[in-house]
């Protein structure tokens, strides 16, 4: 087992390597430069993101469509994987994570747009989209399309089920039962009890939601996204609050270790400008989840006038993730540590740098990480539960839906009582091998993406309603 282990370790290493790092980046520069730097209108698109469109073609709003993506994206990566690229990375690493946030913006805009322009139509009026239909119908290559929606509907499992209860559930018991006082046995494992009333009650609440379809998670989502983002943002100033004096010296030593190797300094790691770009990058594509083809589902549903109209809302995902979520989870620890000296990377893992940088602020450090895990992973489960379902419903129609939400269910019950590192790695390798399909896809309908935001954005015709047919299908 332990040689199966290192096997997966080895493969997951190599897809989130350099090899992935160059595609993605390199996908978000050349979709800007196709799209003429389209992130000059983020502020056109936030505006487009709470404008309702009622009169148009879909099934939830499109602030719906949005907040449904942001649930699944602002997750535990954007506070805990934020931690490890800068234990990995030094303090450069949060620079590089907010550059992967400011390109990436294109590509969720690309790959946005393809799933509205492809969308079909259920005969009962619903509508289905994203990477497998894109693939199929913009590029007749179906199989590569099935490939994408397997991949999707199993790491549905681990990064949208699996790993998010088991972050919930650790920092439960971190904060209620550290010593691990209440066990009990279970078919003879020692089980913490704090583990069992977690997967208990989140796979509950879960199951009211999901087993509403995908407006009830969107009406859920809509709700539940904002006010967890505000939250963390504003619990993220309170902490910079007290880390007022740092915050200049914070700032210079993350765009100095961004360009120039960076010593030991208190208790952050020194680290080299190849592994600051390295791990910031990585961890950005890993947080917005720009260029994997996941957000794109649900775009695909949102009411919409043309498919340039909805990517831009949905491109501001992006913006709303990493140039500012992780931006701010970037400057509370790079702050912390530099005042708390005594935080330091020899005696943690990265993973711990947050929590222990959110406790060295009194009173208020620690519930603000607390509420911004749990509400952060628990809105990844619901926004990934709408992702694994639409790719069961292309691969296999409606006939599976229900068993599948059971095994989603059956995930996030025995989610925190399990071990997950073998569960992160093989989701790590099924996320990536999402984004390659996606990818193809996003290059080589480029030239439809600048077609249509030639016409629609620089044609100013967003208020145009694209007249073409919807097929429909029999699913």
């Amino acid at each position: 087992m332990e040689i199966v282990n290192q096997i997966i370790q080895n493969i997951s290493g190599f897809l989130w390597g350099w090899p992935m790092i160059i595609l993605l980046l390199g996908t978000h520069l050349f979709m800007t430069f196709k799209t003429k730097f389209m992130q000059k209108k983020t502020l056109r698109a936030i505006k487009l993101s709470v404008t309702p469109d009622p009169d148009s073609t879909g099934d939830i709003s499109p602030f719906e469509a949005l907040t449904t993506a942001l649930a699944s994206t602002i997750g535990t990566g954007n506070i805990i994987g934020v931690g490890t690229a800068i234990a990995l990375g030094g303090p450069g690493a949060v620079f590089w994570c907010w550059i992967a946030g400011v390109f990436g913006i294109a590509t969720k805009y690309a790959e946005s747009l393809l799933a509205v322009k492809y969308r079909v139509k259920t005969k009962d009026g619903r509508m289905l989209g994203g990477a497998m239909y894109v693939l199929e119908r913009g590029l007749k290559m179906k199989w590569l399309g099935v490939l994408f929606a397997l991949f999707a509907a199993f790491a549905a499992f681990g990064i949208g089920g699996g790993v998010q209860v088991n972050a919930i559930s650790s920092i439960m018991q971190s904060t209620f039962d550290p010593d691990k006082s209440y066990i009990i046995n279970i078919f003879g494992y020692d089980v913490s009890v704090v583990s069992v009333i977690v997967g208990v009650v989140i796979a509950f609440i879960t199951a009211v939601v999901i087993f509403g379809g995908v407006k009830t998670i969107s009406n859920v989502c809509s709700k539940l996204v904002p006010l967890m983002a505000v939250f963390y943002v504003v619990g993220c100033i309170v902490v910079l609050c007290f880390n007022f004096d740092m915050l200049g010296e914070t700032v210079l030593l993350i765009l100095k270790s961004a360009f120039v190797p960076s010593a030991a300094i208190g208790g952050l790691a020194g680290a080299g400008i190849m592994a600051a770009a390295r791990y910031g990058i990585a961890r950005g594509l890993f947080s917005n989840e720009s260029g994997m083809g996941s957000a794109p589902i649900v775009a695909a549903a949102a009411q919409t006038r043309n498919p340039v109209r909805q990517a831009l809302i949905s491109s501001t995902g992006t913006f709303w993730d990493t140039v500012v979520v992780c931006l701010m989870t970037g400057l509370v620890l790079v702050s912390s540590v530099l005042k708390n000296p005594q935080i330091s990377l020899e005696s943690i893992e990265g993973g711990q740098l947050t929590s222990a940088a959110f406790a060295q602020i009194p009173y208020v450090g620690t519930p603000i990480l607390v509420v911004g895990i749990v509400s952060f992973a628990y809105s990844t489960i619901l926004g990934w539960s709408y992702y694994g379902e639409r790719c069961i419903e292309y691969l296999f129609g409606t006939k599976l839906m229900v068993p599948y939400r059971l095994l989603f269910l059956f995930v996030i019950l025995v989610g925190p009582v399990i071990t997950l590192n073998l569960v992160w790695d093989i989701a790590d390798i099924l996320n990536a091998l999402m984004a390659i399909p996606n990818l193809i896809a996003v290059l080589l309908l480029s030239g439809v993406v600048k077609k249509e935001t030639n016409y629609y954005l620089y044609g100013n015709r967003l208020d145009e309603y694209d007249k073409t047919e919807i097929p429909v299908v029999d699913k």
